[in-house]
């Protein structure tokens, strides 16, 4: 048998935790002194301490603990509930740290508020592109919502490129539209391109690919991003001040024109293109 003090460091728990599980019922001493007090356990019983702390990890009370185990629950039933609840805690975290990503974006856009120098916004015309594009729905258009849309739709439009042995002719290009009859607040259309020859056709494609071609733009304002798309807000707003600070009107969601794009997200080099209103 071992003593109190023992077998809370063989758990891996404290004293006080095992006298508070004694009092409540959840996990007798397997011996008590009737002269000193003392509390002794058996190392059989680590195994009922291991439900114990498991389930409230689990996020049940330690009255629900007491009814479950009451209830004999199985190794096999408890380690689908700790994997069922593992999964729920990792994507909590995704979204934790999805949060802070954007949270570091906004403190960045403060800090970087005005220090963008003009001559990193150059006004230019964008020739026609025709572009082999998926299509996706992202609840809006902060970064958080497209991340999860447009990610995906580059994965599939590449892999049925590859396999139909056709080469891109030119970087990958992202565009947005609002989705029709929703107005500009809501979801917006994802279209993940790219450019492909006059030969290529859909159907040699697949699928939901489309072959389109995106309009000539007269002017445009462009900056080039560097680094992964969900930082882009210092740089988007940066260039939305310039426009407005120049006189310019924007004509829509700006082009993603994808300069570089190697397996570090860091190294990323995204040119943003703001189509420009003409001018009266």
């Amino acid at each position: 048998m071992f003593t109190i003090g023992d077998f809370a460091k063989h758990g891996r728990v404290s004293v006080r935790m095992l006298r508070h599980y004694d009092a409540l019922g959840l996990l007798r001493p397997a011996r008590v002194d009737p002269f000193t007090g003392y509390r002794f356990y058996e190392a059989g019983q680590l195994a009922r301490l291991n439900r114990i702390i498991a389930l409230k990890e689990l996020g049940f009370s330690l009255d629900q603990v007491g009814t479950i185990l009451g209830e004999r629950v199985g190794a096999e039933e408890l380690r689908g509930m700790l994997r069922l609840r593992q999964a729920e805690l990792e994507a909590a975290m995704a979204a934790a740290a999805a949060r802070l990503v954007q949270v570091e974006a906004r403190l960045r856009t403060i800090e970087k508020e005005g220090t963008m120098p003009a001559d990193d916004i150059v006004v230019k015309s964008l020739p026609p592109v025709r572009l082999a594009e998926l299509t996706g729905t992202a609840g809006s258009y902060e970064p958080q919502d497209i991340g999860p849309v447009i990610g995906p739709l580059y994965e599939e439009l590449c892999r049925r490129i590859e396999a139909a042995g056709v080469v891109p002719t030119g970087p990958g290009t992202a565009y947005y539209e609002d989705v029709p009859g929703t107005g500009s607040a809501a979801a917006v259309l994802v279209h993940a391109g790219l450019p492909v020859a006059a030969s290529v056709r859909a159907e040699d494609l697949g699928g939901e690919v489309r072959i389109v071609t995106l309009p000539a733009v007269e002017r445009a304002a462009t900056v080039v991003h560097r680094g992964p798309m969900d930082g882009v807000l210092p740089t988007s707003q940066a260039l939305a001040r310039w426009i407005d600070a120049h006189g310019h009107r924007s004509a829509g969601y700006a082009r993603e024109l994808t300069l570089a794009c190697p397996e570090d997200p860091d190294q990323w080099v995204t040119e943003l293109q703001e189509p420009l209103a003409a001018t009266s």
